[in-house]
């Protein structure tokens, strides 16, 4: 296991719409996601909902924007007109899934300083995807992604369950500016099928203890529960 533990950053709703993202949570947990942005070199965009200790949530859709002259010239500059999309939306199962609602698919976990997520990467690149440097206002960060889009896998296995990897360069989290919720994340959870498997990257990783992981028969899958003012929330 790595000798600096990763904490979580922030959980994934992908939707085929921000709009029907952000009803999904509102529906659930009883607010609604805001604020957010687009991010030209991945066509897509976002609104976020803070969680309680450095935490958040961030619904991400396709951004049927993204090819609007307004935004041809920034995402031509940084190469995203052949870049495949974050987080597997291009993925055509993925879509299919899409049409059946929003859904929770996926967790980004930190990596914090004086560890450099770029050397490690540098020197595990069969373990961690390349790290592409992104913006969106006054934040900037580094993420790993998949040069096809796909989620983070090892030996052939991911599926959602194993996280993304984020770094930021910027000073402020995005959690120092998203309003409060009172909304608390209690537990993370997943099944998968090859369990033992995603458990060995992710005790490499240093990031097993943030997520409570269990074997399946059938699909790969995560859960995510919350205390919210009203209750017991629960987001899959």
């Amino acid at each position: 296991m790595t000798a600096h533990p990763l904490r979580l950053d922030h959980l994934v709703i992908s939707a085929r719409t921000l709009d029907e993202g952000t009803q999904y949570v509102a529906d659930t947990l009883g607010v609604a996601p805001a604020g957010g942005g687009a991010h030209p070199l991945m066509r897509t965009h976002n609104r976020l909902l803070n969680l309680w200790g450095g935490v958040y949530l961030e619904v991400i859709a396709i951004d049927p924007h993204a090819t609007s002259q307004a935004n041809a010239a920034e995402a031509s500059a940084e190469g995203s007109a052949t870049r495949a999309r974050l987080f597997a939306l291009d993925d055509p199962a993925v879509q299919a899934r899409l049409e059946r609602g929003p859904y929770l698919s996926h967790w980004v976990a930190r990596v914090e300083r004086p560890k450099r997520l770029t050397t490690w990467q540098a020197q595990y690149p069969q373990r961690i995807a390349p790290i592409v440097p992104m913006t969106r206002g006054d934040f900037t960060w580094g993420l790993s992604v998949p040069d096809d889009g796909a989620f983070p896998a090892w030996q052939g296995v991911g599926d959602g369950v194993l996280p993304s990897l984020i770094q930021w360069d910027s000073p402020r989290h995005p959690s120092a500016v998203l309003p409060d919720t009172g909304i608390a994340l209690k537990a993370l959870k997943a099944v998968h099928p090859q369990a033992e498997r995603v458990s060995e990257q992710l005790q490499w990783l240093g990031a097993a203890h943030l997520l409570e992981l269990q074997s399946t028969d059938g699909a790969a899958a995560l859960v995510a529960e919350f205390e919210t003012p009203d209750g017991l929330r629960t987001l899959k």
